[in-house]
């Protein structure tokens, strides 16, 4: 039963349309997922309190409590991974569902197997050695913050633990990859299997955004640096261990 349970993540699924809900539940079964289909917010945390969920696949127009809310409350209470989906395919849309911590953002209509990548690619930022550094065991260091690769955890030079979501993660080891040295936007999205927009939008700066705050020491600086017009380079010694 464990070795099913690693073998076949569980989705749950909040999508109030009907027809939708029922083809995409089928096309994330009949690629090995088990989902846990719901219309509601009230059938969501029915669902999401029963048992462990892996992900949470989220429409932002809901009735009653809006994705937009769910994922807030969902980000208060846990790390699960969660990906937007939304009839709406604006910027401003993915730069709301970044800054309240989803993982990624899926505009409606999508195909099957655009889905399925996906839920695949977020699910791998869960797993240690699909790290950018899987070849570096423990951690990586620098400033005096902590970054231990095989817990996917940061911690503060004064010890306490910060909350990174797992595109946050990915980015801040990619920067970390590559101290020193200024990376265009266009490879950070590649680097760290970012999926939430191309580089014309704000997705990789929002995200940077959010890194300067929990990075940010006592005087507001953080060591992550623009070069204008190019990309972001971390500017601070790197070790390993």
């Amino acid at each position: 039963m464990l070795h099913q349970s690693v073998a076949s993540p569980t989705i749950l699924l909040v999508e109030d349309d009907p027809p939708l809900r029922t083809l995409t539940a089928r096309a994330l079964q009949e690629h090995g997922f088990r989902v846990r289909p719901v219309a509601t917010a009230p059938e969501m945390w029915l669902a999401f309190e029963a048992s462990p969920v892996d992900l949470v696949v989220l429409d932002i127009m809901l009735p009653g409590t809006s994705g937009i809310d769910l994922c807030r409350m969902i980000r208060e209470r846990s790390r699960v991974p969660i990906i937007f989906i939304s009839a709406k395919n604006s910027e401003t849309d993915r730069v709301v569902g970044l800054e309240l911590g989803a993982d990624d953002y899926l505009a409606k209509p999508f195909g099957t197997r655009e889905l399925i990548a996906r839920v695949r690619a977020v699910l791998r930022r869960g797993t240690p050695e699909q790290s950018p550094s899987h070849q570096v065991k423990g951690l990586v260091q620098f400033d005096g913050w902590s970054i231990s690769l095989p817990r996917r955890e940061l911690t503060s030079p004064s010890g306490a633990l910060v909350e990174l979501t797992g595109a946050e993660f990915d980015l801040l080891v990619s920067l970390c990859d590559h101290a020193g040295r200024v990376i265009a936007r266009e490879r950070l999205i590649e680097l760290s299997r970012m999926r939430l927009g191309d580089s014309s939008d704000r997705s990789v700066d929002v995200l940077i955004s959010r890194l300067r705050r929990k990075l940010s020491n006592a005087h507001g600086k953080a060591p992550i640096v623009t070069v204008r017009g190019v990309g972001y380079m971390l500017n601070a010694a790197v070790t390993r261990n």
